[in-house]
């Protein structure tokens, strides 16, 4: 895909207006805050365009010098290496210039449910929130539990957290659906191979200004917390449940002792899930066009397979099988899955805006 010359020039004034603006010293509070934004967006497109116009200006260059016969042989190898390298900088181009989801650059709330399986599946979650805990820490991202049940065999019925940091829902938002676990529990005296589920949703945070909600719109309960298998975990009402009464969403809080913090993060996890559903609301026909991508990030989708007999990982939207399943599940391995989906996705899209 060749991006048309007056296109590149358009970027690189579109650059160099934003850097003036914000050198001049001019700009506050919101509008600093949305010009950042607008520059860190457009920093690496104007970066590549600007390769790929110097690129292309060495190329004429050297072509006027084949017609000198000093300069031929010199101008010859030095084309043959620059026509090799220019069509990858074209194509890094047309990949950057691909449209972005709104909430690429945003935090992630990631909610992990035990599914088919009872206490494996359970155990399987805690496997999984575990690897995404370590894929965080080595992405230098922030991990904030919201909301943890356990479960009495160990990992959770349900957990819920924060994960801060520059590109979290760009990185993680295929990671929505199924995922599904092959292998013989703790307690299976026969060896026979289970199979349990849980599923993973990753939702963009949003920031207050992106979801307006109204206090009237909200029935606020408090209960007393109680721990695995029922047992009350303090004697004072701490937990919260929050009810958003036009959506039918509840979400519930109960890990701290601090009423205030609890509401807080119920609050945080309401305002993820209401701006999900604002972004699927708005972004219909967007979001028809992501489903013929890789994923849909419906939860319900089966997408990934953990095979421990064979040690192997299958994601079953690209059809990729790597034997790395303990480096995967430690979170050190999980960045080539994570990166080949979105090279898949990439790939896919650049089709597409050219046919």
């Amino acid at each position: 895909m060749t991006i048309p010359a007056e296109r590149l020039d358009q970027i690189a004034h579109r650059f160099a207006e934003l850097e003036a603006r914000m050198a001049s010293g001019q700009l506050v509070g919101d509008a600093f805050v949305q010009a950042s934004r607008d520059y860190a967006e457009l920093e690496p497109v104007a970066r590549v365009a600007a390769e790929v116009k110097a690129a292309r200006e060495e190329v004429a260059s050297l072509e006027e010098m084949l017609a000198d016969p000093e300069m031929k042989a010199m101008a010859e190898e030095e084309l043959e290496e620059l026509r090799q390298r220019l069509p990858e900088a074209e194509r890094e181009l047309a990949i950057a210039m691909l449209p972005r989801d709104s909430a690429d650059a945003k935090p992630a709330m990631l909610e992990i449910r035990a599914g088919t399986g009872g206490d494996e599946a359970a155990l399987f979650a805690g496997d999984l929130y575990r690897m995404y805990e370590r894929f965080a820490a080595e992405q230098g991202w922030k991990v904030e539990p919201v909301s943890m049940s356990a479960a009495e065999v160990g990992g959770f019925k349900e957990v819920v957290a924060n994960i801060a940091g520059t590109g979290v829902f760009a990185r993680l938002k295929f990671e929505s659906g199924v995922h599904r676990v092959q292998r013989v529990p703790e307690t299976e005296s026969g060896g026979r191979i289970h199979t349990s589920a849980a599923t993973v949703a990753v939702l963009p945070e949003p920031d207050e200004v992106d979801v307006q909600i109204d206090a009237g719109d909200l029935k606020i309960d408090t209960y007393r917390a109680s721990g695995a298998g029922g047992q009350h975990v303090n004697t004072t009402d701490s937990a919260i449940r929050i009810t958003h009464l036009p959506t039918n969403t509840v979400v519930t809080c109960q890990d701290g002792r601090s009423q205030h913090k609890n509401r807080e993060k119920a609050m945080q996890v309401l305002r993820a899930r209401l701006f999900e559903q604002q972004r699927e609301a708005t972004e219909g026909a967007e979001a028809e066009a992501r489903k013929a991508m890789v994923g849909s990030g419906d939860r319900s989708e089966r997408i990934r397979t953990y095979n421990f007999p064979q040690g192997r990982v299958t994601d079953h939207r690209i059809g990729l099988t790597l034997h790395k399943l303990p480096e995967i599940l430690a979170g050190t391995g999980l960045g080539e899955l994570v990166d080949a989906l979105i090279a898949e996705d990439e790939a896919k899209r650049l089709a597409a805006m050219t046919e």
